[in-house]
């Protein structure tokens, strides 16, 4: 009797078994955190991207075109090197839009287009309105998480996290 009164007051290995308990939380909290830190660290190298590539186009010689000459800077500042500037940002990652504001009467509309030849034809259907023309430029990339469990809804369909950064300028 004496013996069952002293093994039931002993609580050697009580901490091990509560670690062995709450470690795999711990370290699922842990991978989360640096998951979303490794994502959150590629949507902000997406858009220092698309913002160099916006200052980049200011100070072009006009060699190729603007929309070329915003994806290929835009490629070079994610992907590293010089052009081509190949890796995990493509042309298809990259779109580059042109933008129309008309403000009239306290009142703003906007037209885009993804064609400079046909931004030009554009024009603000009000007579006397101010008129603003911005282009814009912006990058999709995915992010692969080290284990896809976690956050599973923000996930897309694929298992990837998507990102994406807009950058533009006002050029009228």
């Amino acid at each position: 009797m004496f013996r069952t009164r002293k093994f039931l007051a002993d609580e050697r290995g009580a901490a091990i078994i509560e670690l062995a308990l709450i470690a795999p939380i711990f370290a699922l909290m842990t991978i989360g955190v640096v998951d979303m830190s490794n994502a959150y660290s590629r949507k902000l190298q997406a858009e220092q991207g698309a913002q160099r590539a916006v200052e980049k186009i200011m100070q072009t010689t006009q060699d190729d075109t603007v929309e070329n000459t915003l994806k290929t800077e835009v490629k070079c500042q994610i992907n590293g090197g010089s052009p081509p500037c190949s890796g995990r940002i493509t042309d298809a990652d990259v779109t580059v839009t042109w933008r129309l504001e008309c403000s009239s009467g306290g009142t703003i509309t906007a037209q885009t287009a993804t064609d400079p030849t046909t931004f030009d034809d554009l024009f603000c259907p009000v007579v006397g309105s101010t008129e603003a023309r911005y282009i814009q430029v912006t990058v999709n990339d995915k992010y692969t998480p080290m284990f896809p469990i976690h956050f599973y809804a923000l996930n897309g369909s694929d298992g990837t996290y998507h990102i994406s950064a807009t950058a533009g300028m006002r050029t009228q």
